[in-house]
């Protein structure tokens, strides 16, 4: 499993060049202006494998302290803030404040490069766990899909995790996902990547698994954004929240 450490750069005791090894190393985060757009706080990852930007949008704290919610957006192989269906990842994020839920939308360093990204990916739920926010759920679109049941298999901190329009490889894994959930959404008109990529993925998996399938949806889900988005306003709390209950 690969480690990913949050230390204080100013710390008595940091030293650089003892953590060069490991993995990934989190010296610091910086905050400021968003990256993109006006919606959630930009935030950057200082790392000694390089920089991760990120945007955050923070809920309310309302919960005990180590209950707190959350949610982690990646892309495809380009990266980007955006995800699908026209800048899903925003609007949700913003949405999702309503009901008390933090989302970290991730950017990668190496965009397409699988190991890095989920480094990337495990450095986001580090950080969130270091402030209190478990469970987790993870969202990632196209190449995202595979970075997503990597870091959720890596982490016991993943409560559940999202697949959008995903690819196989990489995702393989999947089978060891249980008993986290695991929800693949494919378009079936996709013509980049065939929704045949998400019925794999869902019967790699163990229970829990849901798989929807849209007519008629491109690779980017813009035909079906609104029960898309509706899909997630309910799937995404409700497994959050089985995590408190059980």
């Amino acid at each position: 499993v690969p480690e990913v450490l949050v230390v204080d750069d100013n710390a008595p005791g940091a030293n650089r060049e003892s953590l060069a090894s490991a993995p990934m190393t989190v010296f610091e985060m910086i905050e400021g202006l968003p990256f993109e757009g006006e919606a959630g706080r930009g935030l950057l990852f200082r790392t000694n494998r390089g920089e991760i930007p990120a945007i955050i949008h923070r809920a309310p704290r309302h919960r005990a302290p180590s209950c707190e919610l959350a949610i982690i957006w990646v892309g495809g192989a380009r990266g980007g803030f955006g995800g699908p269906a026209g800048g899903m990842y925003a609007r949700l994020a913003e949405r999702f404040l309503n009901k008390g839920i933090t989302s970290l939308r991730l950017n990668y360093r190496q965009p397409n490069v699988l190991p890095e990204c989920v480094l990337d990916l495990l450095a986001g739920i580090a950080m969130l766990k270091g402030t209190g926010h478990q469970p987790l759920v993870l969202v990632g679109h196209s190449f995202g899909g595979a970075v997503v049941v990597a870091a959720g298999v890596a982490s016991s901190h993943v409560q559940g995790v999202v697949c959008l329009s995903p690819q196989t490889h990489g995702a393989g894994m999947a089978g060891q996902l249980s008993p986290k959930a695991l929800l693949v959404v494919h378009g079936k008109s996709d013509s980049r990547l065939p929704y045949s990529c998400g019925v794999q993925i869902h019967d790699w998996a163990q229970e829990p698994k849901q798989l929807v399938l849209y007519e008629g949806a491109e690779h980017r889900l813009d035909e079906c954004k609104d029960e898309l988005e509706s899909l997630l306003l309910e799937w995404i709390p409700t497994t959050l929240t089985s995590a408190l209950s059980g």
